[in-house]
């Protein structure tokens, strides 16, 4: 009998798919849609405090072979996002509450609004907006990640994950594992936001494809899959006590088996979804039953991590 439940935090996903933060859940339309589908589990937008209309269109594009995009963080305000997990059904689907505070102070204020809820919501702090005009993301800077971590970590109390940018050298591997495995509090890394100031160019036109930062934006897809499967790896290696959710290049069956074959316990989807719709879960939790089935496993601890290296 196939098992593809997974759990984080002591809440049970019957299958490890769910959208990326900033796909098809920034209204409670788009959320509730997510809830109808096949994904065992939802994250909302990364809020900020107040409400953020985004960067100016067009600020998404798909390539041939995925996405660039520079939203700028639209989102309806944590508040709005407060207010949904107030109503969410979490016998249903466990809910993921992703915050983008802009700074230290927002970010802060926005955990200790859901502590006193007593919400079961897991909170995800996004530290990889890259698409925000001068606004740097605090993942790359490692000293001020740690002292952010510590302060909310005391300031929420309860476990809680972070969404990393991808990181491209082995010795920030090792630096940023340190700081997480410092705070025990982070049960989980969430790896990996889009590989940011990407540029695409269209020949025909001699222009650039979106309008913010002068075209420069984040790219996901299938440019990114070997560069997530690599932060999934290597952080699911240092950090044995946390789980890793893999996020980047996802659009079938094959590459969930990947992501959790490198480490992941959940895995989102990101450009596949923005293009498919919420049906996607459906076609791509059978796709990756079939490769299960095929190679003989049961669950997904039968493989999960077994990557092999030569």
């Amino acid at each position: 009998m196939m098992d593809i439940s997974t759990e984080l935090l002591g809440q049970n996903l019957d299958n490890p798919l769910m959208n990326a933060s900033g796909v098809h859940c920034r209204s409670y339309k788009e959320l509730e849609e997510l809830m109808s589908s096949a994904a065992g589990s939802l994250v909302t937008k990364s809020a900020t405090i107040e409400r953020r209309m985004g960067n100016p269109e067009p600020r998404y594009s798909a390539t041939p072979l995925g996405s660039i995009n520079s939203m700028g963080l639209p989102n309806e305000g944590y508040e709005y996002y407060l207010e949904y997990a107030k109503k969410h059904d979490y016998k249903k689907k466990p809910l993921f509450v992703s915050l983008a505070g802009l700074s230290l102070e927002d970010n802060l204020k926005m955990v200790l609004a859901f502590k006193e809820t007593g919400l079961p919501c897991i909170l995800e702090v996004n530290f990889s907006c890259p698409n925000v005009p001068g606004k740097p993301q605090l993942g790359y800077d490692i000293e001020a990640m740690e002292r952010a971590l510590h302060k909310i970590a005391e300031a929420y109390g309860k476990p809680f994950g972070v969404k990393l940018p991808p990181y491209f050298d082995i010795a920030h591997f090792d630096q940023v594992a340190e700081v997480l495995n410092g705070v025990e509090l982070v049960e989980f890394v969430t790896c990996i936001n889009s590989i940011g100031n990407a540029l695409v160019v269209d020949t025909e036109s001699e222009s650039v494809v979106i309008k913010p930062k002068n075209g420069f934006g984040g790219i996901g897809g299938d440019y990114v899959l070997p560069t997530a499967l690599a932060n999934v790896n290597a952080f699911y290696r240092r950090c044995p006590k946390k789980k890793v959710i893999g996020c980047g290049g996802v659009k079938s069956g094959n590459e969930v088996f990947q992501h959790i074959l490198c480490g992941a316990s959940i895995v989102q989807i990101g450009t596949a979804l923005y293009e498919e719709g919420p049906e996607l879960f459906e076609r791509v939790t059978k796709e990756f039953q079939e490769i299960m089935q095929r190679k003989g496993y049961n669950s997904l601890k039968d493989f999960r991590g077994k990557v092999k290296t030569m």
